[in-house]
């Protein structure tokens, strides 16, 4: 005042309550749903669309006239006319190799397609939770939750799946596949992550955003009591379902595979070259879920990245299928490793696509969160890598058991 003395203001305010029709779950709703975002969104979801019905088409396209035009062309010489002699090309002549297993890391084959599967089971149902509004997205570490829960109770899944195709690949030690599918890929991730806290714990303390003991231990019970028991069930129903029949038989010496002079054939030019489509329909809605990860953004609507992720999935599907099919028209019997690789290459792609997000859009100073945020987008590619690697693996398999038991062979 004009004295010079404290001049004491008193604020007053009224509340009046109305009785709404809204639940209380959806009170949220008015805020998050009706964005200026959600146009981005629905172009999101179109673009991802495109590309998805894009590669689902060129697949239409290779199965109905190019492999029914070669399949047409064998039968009806096999049934016509048996004493002419024909040059025989493409992928018919692999007939006796397409099938033979992998000389070098069958195991590791085997466990990265069984990891991937239980990743993709556990973000899958997680998602499913999410959708039906179980899971409240205003609290994050609720959704981490769950898919660290489903993760382990998704075990039998993985024992199973790498248990087919190792039987598959007429290997013998199967104790130390089963032991490797339970163990590897939480064992990577635990052993990082305990580097990582302790070496956040050393330099800055308490204050640090180093995760308790308490955390790290029950996560790594529920590794050891829970998840490893499940993947050895699902590993024993696995073993002992019979072998996985396939229409053409295996030669004792594997046949020369010529030199390709198509550089998209090589790799890691197919591998790169493969990612790139399935990268392209996720990548506008990968940005609302970075800001959402290291922005202290909301990501609410579940069902744009439900959508997403299936789109995803499709366009790993479809695209492993043709490259495995021009591999195949090269002679090339070697699918394996390069199904896996043509569509892993998406956790490559979505790494370096954070390492931009990192330059462009976040302002970390100091070493530490740079270490944070690297190792943990460094967990997610590696984990995103083997989804889609596996997702490759299964596509592949099941196009050349397709395509080959459609042909007489003799």
């Amino acid at each position: 005042d004009a004295a010079g003395g404290d001049l004491h203001v008193v604020y007053s305010y009224e509340v009046t309550w109305k009785l709404s029709d809204v639940e209380w779950p959806d009170r949220w709703d008015i805020y998050m749903m009706e964005t200026p975002d959600n146009d981005v969104h629905y172009f999101a979801i179109v673009n991802s669309l495109m590309i998805g019905f894009l590669l689902c088409g060129t697949v239409a396209i290779i199965m109905i006239r190019a492999l029914r035009k070669d399949i047409t062309k064998y039968n009806e010489f096999d049934i016509e006319d048996y004493n002419t002699p024909v040059e025989e090309s493409g992928w018919k002549l692999i007939h006796a190799d397409v099938f033979r297993p992998p000389k070098k890391g069958r195991t590791l084959l085997s466990v990265a397609v069984g990891t991937g599967l239980q990743i993709g089971t556990s973000v899958f149902f997680t998602l499913v939770f999410a959708v039906l509004r179980l899971l409240n997205p205003m609290k994050k570490g609720q959704l981490l939750s769950y898919v660290i829960i489903l993760y382990v109770f998704s075990g039998s899944v993985a024992g199973y799946a790498s248990a087919k195709l190792f039987k598959f690949f007429t290997g013998r030690a199967w104790k130390r596949t089963t032991f490797l599918t339970a163990a590897a890929f939480p064992a990577v991730v635990l052993s990082i992550f305990i580097t990582l806290n302790l070496g956040l714990y050393i330099s800055m303390g308490k204050v640090s955003t180093s995760v308790s003991f308490s955390t790290v231990l029950i996560a790594f019970l529920l590794w050891v009591c829970v998840s490893t028991p499940l993947v050895f069930v699902g590993s024993y129903f696995g073993y002992k379902q019979d072998k996985i029949e396939v229409p053409t038989k295996t030669n004792q010496i594997a046949r020369f595979i010529p030199e390709s002079r198509s550089w998209f054939v090589q790799f890691p030019q197919c591998a790169l070259l493969a990612g790139v489509l399935p990268f392209g329909s996720v990548v506008i809605e990968l940005s609302f879920i970075m800001g959402a990860l290291w922005l202290h953004q909301i990501y609410y609507i579940m069902g744009f990245i439900m959508v997403v992720c299936g789109i995803l999935t499709i366009s790993c599907s479809t695209v492993s299928m043709v490259f495995c099919y021009i591999q195949l028209c090269n002679e090339n019997h070697k699918w394996w490793w390069r199904s896996f690789y043509n569509c892993a290459s998406i956790g490559f792609f979505l790494f370096v696509y954070s390492m931009w997000y990192l330059v462009t859009k976040l302002e970390i100073v100091g070493i530490w969160p740079f270490m944070v945020y690297s190792v943990y987008m460094g967990i997610i590619s590696f984990a995103c890598a083997l989804y889609c690697g596996g997702v490759g693996v299964v596509s592949s398999f099941w196009f050349v058991r397709k395509i080959y038991a459609a042909v007489k062979v003799d």
